[in-house]
């Protein structure tokens, strides 16, 4: 899934040029309190307008997974620092992808501690 490589890649770099080069103009984007984003120069200004302001961001790729009808789980780790302390953000991602291969679709899941609210 060499586009989801490139994702990640380009999400990592905040290369937000090669980072469109992913998407399908009308992807859809649902975040993890139901927020959504539609279309690629939306998902892009989304991106832009929030990965920048965190300190010392970088992302980890654990596991890609293939699902039944074409789409994919990602399973990740984002890890910015908050307060002067690293911190991990545990994540799952479902992927869709259109006829061409672009990613169509992401629907964005955070683990939580235990204890935590929603």
């Amino acid at each position: 899934m060499d586009v989801l490589d490139r994702y990640i890649a380009a999400l990592r770099s905040q290369d937000w040029a090669a980072l469109s080069e992913c998407l399908a103009e009308d992807v859809h984007r649902t975040g993890p309190y139901l927020d959504i984003v539609e279309g690629r120069e939306d998902y892009i200004a989304f991106l832009a307008g929030v990965i920048p302001g965190l300190l010392n961001y970088d992302i980890r790729l654990s596991r890609i997974d293939r699902l039944e009808g074409g789409a994919a789980l990602v399973r990740l780790s984002e890890f910015v620092d908050i307060a002067g302390v690293r911190t991990e953000i545990p994540e799952a991602l479902v992927f869709e992808f259109n006829a061409e291969g672009e990613i169509s679709g992401v629907d964005v899941y955070l683990k939580q501690v235990a204890g935590s609210s929603s």
